[in-house]
């Protein structure tokens, strides 16, 4: 004999509970991964050789959002580009890539509209990478103005630079270390910023600058103590020692020849400061070294 027995309340509620728990797993199972933040990946390759007039190019390959333009030189200056990021700035995870190629005798500045803007990380560090290659008797200068890192930026940037014997360059970078103009300070994030240049394929000279503890480094005496900006500039040339005693005077002092045709010339201190005595070094070593006219280029004064 079978008898049909019918759950109790007790039991109806087991039921229920399972099915429920059941229905949030499937759709915990079948639930989209979390969306992912939109990247940028930029790449800018430009080479160039020498030209009856200026230089001429070989090969330009631009990816968004970098892009290369080439606004009419001022007289007396060399072929100009303004390699220009169309985003406006740069956030955690984004990447650029630039690459400049001067063939033997070309002559070339490279500069930038206007400050590239690192802005605050999720998490993800920013990537900046950037190549020259300037072959026998070529004339490279590269330009760019700062690069200001908002609070809680992470950049990670690399400059590759590799020299014939007998090229000449000049390079200025500079780092601002929080909004300036709005009383920034950068307390949170992290820098590593990396050089090497190369004279006829020898590693003459290597630096890296980190940063970990944007407060602690900040303050240190024997670090950042208390500036928030810095400034980089590189004159290589094969008698870049004749102009080592007009970069101390440029640089305050802090100018020396850390290998043979290559001097180093360094600034520390307020924003403001740092960018006009750099414009003032660009101004007068393009002159003295390069013999070119007296000035910036055009994009830094417009």
């Amino acid at each position: 004999m079978t008898t049909n027995a019918t759950p109790d309340a007790s039991q109806i509620g087991w039921f229920a509970a399972d099915a429920w728990c059941a229905s949030i797993r499937a759709m915990l199972l079948d639930a989209p991964s979390p969306p992912s933040h939109q990247r940028a990946h930029g790449t800018a390759e430009l080479a160039l050789v020498a030209g009856p007039a200026e230089a001429r190019l070989r090969h330009l390959y631009n990816a968004a959002p970098l892009r290369w333009l080439f606004p009419d030189a001022d007289p007396g200056d060399p072929k100009i580009g303004a390699l220009v990021n169309v985003a406006g700035g740069l956030a955690g995870g984004d990447s650029l890539r630039s690459t400049v190629s001067l063939g033997p005798g070309a002559r070339f500045t490279a500069t930038t509209p206007a400050a590239e803007k690192i802005y605050r990380s999720l998490g993800d560090e920013t990537n900046i990478a950037c190549t020259l290659q300037v072959d026998a008797t070529a004339c490279c200068e590269w330009l760019p103005q700062e690069t200001i890192l908002f609070d809680g930026a992470r950049l990670r940037r690399r400059i590759d630079i590799a020299l014939a014997p007998d090229a000449v360059l000049l390079a200025a970078e500079m780092l601002v270390l929080g909004r300036a103009a709005h009383g920034e300070r950068f307390a949170r994030g992290s820098l590593f910023d990396r050089w090497r240049v190369r004279r006829g394929g020898q590693l003459v000279w290597a630096d890296a600058l980190r940063i970990a503890d944007p407060t602690a480094t900040g303050a240190h005496p024997f670090a950042l103590a208390g500036a928030n900006a810095m400034g980089t500039m590189l004159l290589a040339m094969p008698d870049a020692a004749a102009h080592r005693e007009q970069a101390r005077d440029l640089a305050g002092g802090g100018a020396s020849l850390v290998a043979p045709g290559l001097l180093l010339l360094r600034w520390l201190g307020e924003a403001g400061a740092v960018r006009a005595a750099v414009a003032a070094a660009v101004a007068a070593l393009r002159a003295s070294a390069l013999g070119h006219p007296a000035r910036l280029p055009r994009l830094w004064r417009t």
